[in-house]
């Protein structure tokens, strides 16, 4: 079975390429080719508008006699799309364009009429000089002044662009360099309170203290007749050291009467113990012998 696609194609040995006769076509013939419209016109027959990019099957030929330094120039025959007319246009080389040629009109466009009047502008201002030398040296001199203008308007700005670059990083220096100064500044302000924090805690601290029996705790204990035996919770007292100096004892910096109650409770007989409850003669068991 064959390709579907044949690439290399069999030529016997004894081929000979000149034997092959050639077609005889007309010299200016015609070629079915699938176009866009290059620009949007409207037709003139009945005044359908035929957008941009719109795509036509047209037919394509050589314009006879006219060309563009050598370029050859191509005529497009397409059909309006409601009445069928036919329109023609052709290629413009020397403005590397598109022109409308029959049959319809090409559209306004504000861009291009710009472009016709500066080209007109140019060609007259040219054959005015040819024809004139002191009007070109005009023209010559309101350009080079034009030009001056252009580079001191260029230099000034440059100039205003450099001079605010080089505000800019100063500004940028002095706000670094006062945040510095201000890091600096709260560092030593830190270091100082932490100074002053650890001489307070020197100078005061609070110790663990058990509760006195001549307490207002203990009255009120006492007044409602739960057990002397019964735990105290500590008290914290703020004790006052001086700077520089060796650490008093804590009996001597309470008050005489309380030196003395804490004495005789300390050299007192002990607590009596409560007798153990027979829990087995309230249950009712008896035990046997």
């Amino acid at each position: 079975m064959s390709e579907r696609k044949v690439l290399n194609k069999y030529f016997p040995p004894d081929f000979d390429p000149s034997l092959i006769p050639r077609r005889r076509g007309p010299k200016n013939s015609q070629q079915v080719v699938r176009l866009m419209a290059p620009f949007s016109m409207r037709c003139n027959t009945c005044g359908e508008y035929i957008y941009k990019g719109k795509k036509f099957n047209a037919r394509k030929e050589t314009v006879d006699g006219e060309d563009y330094y050598g370029i050859k120039i191509f005529r497009f025959y397409i059909k309006c799309t409601l009445c069928s007319a036919e329109i023609t246009f052709k290629t413009d080389p020397k403005n590397t364009d598109y022109s409308a040629e029959h049959g319809a009109s090409r559209n306004f466009e504000p861009w291009r009429e710009e472009k016709v009047v500066e080209e007109e502008d140019r060609l007259a201002r040219l054959e005015e000089e040819e024809n004139n030398p002191m009007k070109a040296l005009e023209n010559r001199t309101v350009d080079a002044k034009r030009e001056m203008d252009i580079l001191d308007a260029l230099q000034d700005i440059r100039a205003r662009n450099a001079r605010n670059e080089r505000v800019g990083q100063a500004s940028d220096l002095v706000s670094r360099i006062t945040a510095e100064e201000e890091t600096e500044e709260e560092r030593e302000r830190r270091l100082a309170e932490e100074e002053d924090e650890r001489q307070v805690r020197e100078v005061f601290s609070k110790v663990s203290m058990p509760a006195l029996p001549g307490d207002s705790s203990a009255a009120a204990a006492d007044s409602s007749g739960d057990s002397p035996t019964e735990a105290i919770p500590p008290q914290l007292v703020t004790i006052k050291r001086k700077a520089d100096d060796v650490e008093p004892d804590l009996r001597s910096l309470l008050p005489e009467s309380t030196r003395v109650v804490r004495d005789a409770k300390s050299l007192g007989p002990p607590p009596a113990k409560k007798p153990k409850s027979n829990l087995k003669n309230k249950l009712g068991i008896k035990i046997k012998k």
